[in-house]
């Protein structure tokens, strides 16, 4: 599950582009050169790592029963285990749109709160009920509950880091001049 890119939410690609390769938005792609196409590559690839950590999220709670009647069960449960109403659809509706429109950060931030919030033994019971629901979707006889639900929250949680990483806004030169400081200082 892919995020789709609006050019509204990929403003800061549009501001990089612009500002380091004096690219107007409105601008034909016949008076690009050969160096300003590997600028735009470049930076795009940059933000790539952003938006397939999105897609990455947005497919872990697509793995999960469907916010419908009959996922019911899962997320009542899935609420009393974690101790937490972070994760109920009602909450991240919103945030999931958001992201299925390219903007990640907000539903990886309230995905860290609600894993910030639980204790040791919610976190443990929450990927009990997790890891039943994947098991029974997915079909692994193999693996306990409790092994796939706690990887499960695992991969969550690095994914949501890693959303929020992608959009640290580490194009700032001020920044960079200062990394390189430090490590030519070293």
């Amino acid at each position: 599950m892919l995020p789709e890119v609006r050019p509204h939410v990929s403003a800061t690609l549009a501001h990089q582009l612009e500002r380091q390769w004096g690219l107007a938005p409105q601008l034909e792609a016949g008076h690009l050169d050969v160096e300003r196409v590997g600028g735009i590559a470049v930076v795009a690839a940059a933000h790539s790592e952003g938006y397939a950590a999105t897609g990455h999220l947005l497919g872990l709670l697509a793995a999960l029963p469907a916010p419908t009647k009959a996922g019911e069960r899962f997320w009542s449960d899935l609420w009393r285990s974690s101790g937490t109403a972070y994760l109920l659809p009602g909450n991240i509706k919103g945030l999931v749109l958001r992201s299925l429109a390219g903007e990640g950060t907000p539903l990886a931030r309230q995905i860290l709160s609600a894993v910030d919030e639980m204790t040791p033994p919610q976190r443990v019971a929450a990927g009990e009920v997790i890891g039943q629901a994947l098991a029974e979707s997915d079909h692994f006889p193999d693996l306990k509950a409790q092994v796939i639900g706690e990887l499960w929250l695992r991969d969550l949680e690095l994914t949501a880091w890693r959303v929020l990483h992608a959009d640290r806004g580490s194009d700032d030169p001020a920044g960079r001049k200062a990394f390189l400081d430090a490590w030519t200082s070293v």
